[in-house]
């Protein structure tokens, strides 16, 4: 009997750290890196009510142009507010795919011209000066690393065109 408990006690502590392993693995993803920033609450709330979690925290790689707080912010009153809607997903999901390219593009590999993003359509990058822009946002911080690609953050909530 003794036996059988040692074991069980065993098996549930090493079922216990492949679970703690396993979240420490998800948070190193697109979606636990922008969590865990404190800076993306809501593009992480956004990509939650759009269904994205599990899309953005697969094996990818993603390269994530991410809004800040600040960036949401700057949208028309009440325009954050209808898009988290359940009737709005669809449009929702569609703007947040504008902010993903398939692949891993750090910052030194980025180059002026069209990049199709993952809802299809194509989104301008602009590199002049020292600066990178991609549509009307500027790039204000790049290569945050993530297991399943790398977030740049932008300044402003890119509109598919």
């Amino acid at each position: 009997m003794k036996t059988l408990s040692l074991f069980a006690t065993i098996l549930a502590m090493a079922v216990t750290g492949i679970t703690t392993q396993a979240r420490a693995a998800d948070d190193k993803t697109i979606v636990g890196v922008a969590a865990g920033a404190g800076q993306f609450n809501t593009l992480v709330a956004a990509v939650k009510a759009a269904g994205l979690v599990e899309t953005l925290s697969g094996e990818g790689p993603f390269t994530v142009f991410a809004p800040t707080d600040e960036a949401f912010a700057k949208l028309p009153a009440g325009a954050l507010e209808d898009l988290l809607k359940p009737e709005n997903k669809e449009k929702l999901t569609a703007i947040l795919t504008y902010h993903v390219v398939a692949g891993k593009v750090m910052a030194a590999d980025v180059k002026s011209g069209d990049v199709k993003t993952v809802n299809g359509k194509e989104a301008t990058l602009k590199v002049a000066d020292g600066k990178v822009t991609i549509d009307k946002a500027n790039v204000v911080k790049t290569d945050i690393a993530a297991s399943n690609g790398v977030i740049h953050v932008i300044d402003t909530v890119l509109m598919p065109k």
